[in-house]
């Protein structure tokens, strides 16, 4: 699965080797689509929780249900990343929890979960920061091409900005994935406790394979659910794809990741060279016999977890330097 997932399982597995701990949380249909999906994760997550619960997205549970919330969104005080995630019944669970339990700390994996601060009156309090939200939000204002939703994002990200700014610093800490970002939420709000805790890679996973290697080969793993992975390779096939084959005539790439468009499944079906594997189970096979990891990402916020796993598996990597945002490599000798 994505970035962002891994690391909540990663901080949640390590925390729980030090303490207690409990899990509630929001099952967002497009990632678990099955109750055979939701019932594995939550095995998974029991083998070192105390207890999990998790409940679904209310406005998953209608027709046009998120569409009408993004339409009530722009009339409401808070932004729509925000309101995603009010729910009565998480309200209700959450009450009863801490009717039935005291809690040293609390640990909120994104500012979408800050409505419910109020909650917590005498525990510890941290927030962490996958991404600065309202960063990420006008970066895709400035990429998006369409007048509406360009409008629509920089509205968004302005308010997002106001909504960090007011509600971060109710946390005793924040924390970030990389110096960047540290730096991006410093500079609005000054006075934060921040640390970083940064991503990293499984290297006893994520490692040279030693298999055969195909010549001219190129790679790029990424969920296409995920407009920065889905925008990037639509602009890699578009603009970039065609000078590559005029210049390497055998190059071939393949293209891992759920879900990709049905422009990049056309290509593939007219440019045998042009590869879309869709989801798989397991991605370093081909990542090791590729020659070059492709990362053309300009787009979204936080650190890219595939350009570590890239890094770890030993490939030569070119990458937009959005891809790169916090991660300490250097142009021309380990990018």
């Amino acid at each position: 699965k994505g970035g962002v997932l891994q690391r909540s399982y990663n901080l949640i597995k390590e925390l729980s080797k030090y303490h207690d701990v409990s899990l509630v949380a929001f099952n967002q249909k497009a990632l678990l689509p099955t109750r055979k999906d939701l019932d594995a994760a939550i095995n998974e997550f029991s083998k070192f929780c105390q207890n999990v619960s998790v409940l679904p997205i209310s406005s998953e549970r209608k027709k046009y249900g998120r569409w009408l919330l993004v339409l009530k969104s722009i009339f409401t005080r808070d932004p729509y990343t925000i309101n995603w995630l009010k729910d009565k019944a998480m309200f209700g669970l959450l009450r009863d929890r801490l009717s039935r339990n005291n809690y040293d700390l609390v640990f909120f994996d994104t500012i979408s979960l800050a409505p419910y601060l109020s909650l917590f009156k005498k525990e510890k309090l941290i927030l962490n920061h996958h991404n600065i939200e309202s960063e990420m939000m006008l970066r895709r204002a400035y990429n998006e091409r369409n007048l509406l939703k360009k409008l629509y994002f920089y509205q968004e990200g302005k308010r997002l900005a106001i909504y960090e700014n007011r509600e971060c610093p109710k946390f005793d800490l924040n924390i970030t994935c990389s110096h960047v970002d540290s730096e991006r939420i410093l500079r609005r709000i000054s006075s934060l406790e921040v640390n970083e805790v940064v991503n990293g890679v499984d290297v006893e996973y994520f490692y040279p394979l030693g298999g055969d290697r195909l010549n001219n080969s190129l790679v790029f793993a990424g969920g296409m659910n995920w407009y920065p992975n889905r925008n990037a390779m639509l602009y890699f096939a578009r603009h970039v794809w065609p000078l590559l084959t005029e210049a390497i005539p055998d190059i071939r790439i393949t293209v891992i990741g759920q879900d990709p468009p049905a422009r990049l499944i056309n290509l593939a079906n007219e440019d045998k060279r042009f590869k879309v594997a869709g989801f798989v189970d397991d991605v370093r096979p081909y990542i090791d016999r590729a020659t070059v990891y492709v990362c053309p990402i300009s787009d979204g916020g936080g650190t890219k977890l595939k350009i570590l796993d890239a890094l770890a598996m030993g490939k030569a990597i070119v990458a937009n330097p959005v891809a790169c945002e916090g991660i300490d490599v250097k142009d021309g000798e380990t990018v």
